[in-house]
């Protein structure tokens, strides 16, 4: 015991069996690989009896580290970036580490950091829709972007959002669709920009295939009126193709305010399958995007870079969900 009365690793040593290094590896998650299981578990079970708890504060001052990143988010109300952070905060908390949530909107101007000195503070830095630039004036602390342009120079995991726009864009065409409406986020961001070029590739494959694009911000007003903007045209599309679930909602409602059927008159798709996606009516044909091991991953490809790694670019594929929001177009006015 030290002159405190509190259980040191040594006593935690002796009660197990084993050296002052090995309860070190074992109360700082990285035993795996180095010792065994069971060993692991016996200086866990010996930690537990005797009740101790690592100085954590002190460690950290000693290896110049604080055992804290920072999530970087759009926003913290988006029910898409609570999964992100979920998964992260999991592997983060497995590995030992704390997560600071920043919230950095889509429409804000340069970032700066909200430590005086990011590297004293922070450990690294996991991003989402962040522009490379940007992540730069973090004073160089290490970064993993996630779902964002792989051609940065930072380590990326992102979605195969380009793949995903293909399934939509197949899905449609063999139903018969040929006049496609885009309703596009406005956001100059490179998930959008590759879903957009996808879907144009697509749709200019399609034999007597044609796209027209309207813009809008991610939000259900925005969306309809972008939407009401396709709808109106002579000749109308007879799908609508959405760069998010939030924009499909805003087209359900452009083509009800004109009387218009989903899907009977015009097909709808949204991409994420948030829990949107089910409580539309009809429920919403979409790309399932896998939120939570986009965090997940992210945070091992980090906590790997901070160990020295060189985690390599990982993309994650979507699945096209079908629902009831797709049909064949209707015969030609």
């Amino acid at each position: 015991m030290s002159s405190t009365g509190r259980p040191t690793s040594r006593d935690v040593a002796q009660a197990a069996g084993v050296s002052q290094s090995t309860v070190s590896l074992v109360m700082g998650g990285k035993w795996t690989g180095r010792i065994s299981p069971a060993t692991a578990q016996t200086v866990q079970e010996a930690a537990v009896r005797l009740g101790y708890r690592p100085n954590l504060a002190a460690r950290n001052l000693r290896l110049g580290t604080t055992r804290t990143v920072m999530l970087i988010i759009p926003s913290l109300a988006a029910p898409f970036f609570g999964a992100v952070h979920a998964g992260a905060a999991r592997v983060a908390a497995e590995h030992g580490f704390g997560v600071v949530v920043y919230p950095w909107p889509d429409d804000a101007g340069p970032a700066d950091s909200p430590f005086a000195a990011p590297h004293e503070a922070i450990d690294g830095i996991l991003t989402s829709s962040l522009a490379a630039d940007v992540v730069s004036r973090f004073s160089g602390t290490p970064v993993v972007m996630l779902d964002s342009d792989p051609e940065g120079g930072a380590t990326t995991v992102l979605f195969d959002v380009a793949e995903g726009m293909r399934a939509v864009a197949a899905h449609l065409a063999a139903l018969g669709h040929r006049r496609i409406g885009h309703v596009a986020a406005s956001i100059d961001q490179w998930t959008f920009r590759i879903r957009g070029d996808a879907l144009a590739a697509a749709v200019r494959a399609m034999p007597g295939g044609s796209l027209i694009r309207a813009s809008g911000t991610l939000d259900v007003g925005s969306a309809r009126d972008a939407a009401g903007e396709l709808l109106d045209r002579h000749n109308r599309p007879t799908a609508l193709v959405c760069d998010d679930d939030l924009m499909a909602a805003g087209a359900y409602k452009a083509a009800r305010a004109r009387g218009l059927d989903v899907p009977r008159d015009v097909s709808v798709t949204g991409f994420d399958d948030l829990q949107l996606a089910i409580a539309l009516e009809p429920e919403l044909t979409t790309v399932r995007l896998p939120a939570e091991a986009l965090g997940a991953q992210g945070m091992t490809a980090l906590l790997g870079l901070l160990d020295g790694g060189r985690p390599r670019p990982r993309s994650l594929p979507g699945e096209l969900i079908v629902r009831t929001s797709t049909a064949p177009p209707p015969p030609p006015r």
